[in-house]
């Protein structure tokens, strides 16, 4: 087995998130923290013991949560709203729409409990569609970290911008991709291994698999760019279209729907500005099943050997 694998460390975005909270709600006053009866699986709890006077629990009512942060917001705060993914982006959708984007308020919108990552909950709680959904609101921003010490920089880094933000997190622990020095800057995605055979862009808990399959390949005798696409939208698309300049195919990973998410925003690029031939790897047009997240990842083709696979389909 490969030595990425048996060694690898792993930790909590959500665990990530309340530590930002926490540091943002120390030196700014003005952050204030909304949660929708889920606190203690989104962690903002944590924010709710330190700062109990500027944390509101709604309650199951999702749309509510939102119209409160986008009243707060309009009072000059800035806010941070929290549920699973499949409420906060389905029930509320309209809420994020009219009330907080329409308007130009400073909410950030931090989902965790995304994908089949979600697990043994099944389809009805597997929000596979999210990403699609936030990035078509107009002047949105939407970030899907790759590991913690990612998630705390990008809670940090909106923070500092106005406008809606949203943030996908997982549920279950992934493997730490980066060291505390890393260098995150939103829209600006990174390049974690070079190569001049075939580009893999990945998000969020994708971002290690594809790391892993470059290393398969490389045994392979193909070299694999692997680049951690962190921020949906607004994307970067000079490094889309270099990549695509540079390599022979490119392939794309997500724990999401392949209709919406990373793999039709790296479409969109290439077909406008240099098309190329690109594969999808991702959830099909079905919905999740029921299953641990390691039997769903195996079962939709989320592994390393199936990016690889693909990789070398696409290169011959």
């Amino acid at each position: 087995m490969d030595s990425r694998r048996t060694k690898v460390k792993k930790g909590s975005q959500r665990e990530a998130y309340a530590q930002a909270l926490l540091e943002l709600g120390r030196r700014d006053k003005n952050i204030v923290v909304l949660d929708a009866d889920l606190s203690r699986s989104t962690k903002t709890i944590r924010f709710k013991e330190a700062f109990p006077d500027r944390f509101f629990n709604l309650g199951v009512s999702e749309a509510d949560m939102v119209n409160t942060a986008a009243g707060i917001a309009s009072c000059g705060k800035t806010v941070f709203a929290s549920s699973f993914a499949i409420f906060v982006t389905g029930k509320a959708w309209e809420e994020i729409r009219n009330t907080i984007a329409y308007s130009q308020l400073s909410v950030k919108i931090v989902a965790t409990h995304s994908g089949i990552g979600v697990g043994a909950d099944g389809a009805s709680h597997q929000c596979l569609e999210d990403i699609g959904l936030m990035r078509q609101i107009p002047e949105t921003t939407v970030v899907v970290p790759a590991d913690p010490v990612q998630t705390k920089k990008a809670v940090l880094a909106v923070a500092k911008i106005p406008g809606l933000c949203y943030i996908r997190l997982t549920r279950q622990d992934l493997p730490i991709v980066y060291g505390e020095d890393i260098d995150f800057e939103i829209g600006k995605a990174i390049t974690l291994r070079e190569g001049d055979d075939i580009t893999i862009f990945a998000i969020g808990s994708m971002v290690y698999p594809s790391l892993i399959a470059g290393e398969i390949l490389k045994k392979r005798g193909v070299e694999a760019r692997v680049i951690d696409m962190h921020t949906v939208k607004p994307i970067d698309k000079d490094t889309i279209i270099k990549a695509a300049e540079e390599t022979r195919a490119v392939i794309t990973c997500e724990d999401h729907s392949i209709i919406g998410g990373l793999g039709s925003a790296v479409s969109e690029v290439l077909c406008e500005n240099y098309p190329k031939r690109l594969y999808r790897i991702g959830i099909p047009d079905v919905f999740g099943e029921s299953g641990s997240h390691q039997e769903l990842y195996k079962h939709f083709g989320l592994t390393p050997e199936r990016i690889a696979k693909e990789a070398l389909r696409l290169i011959k």
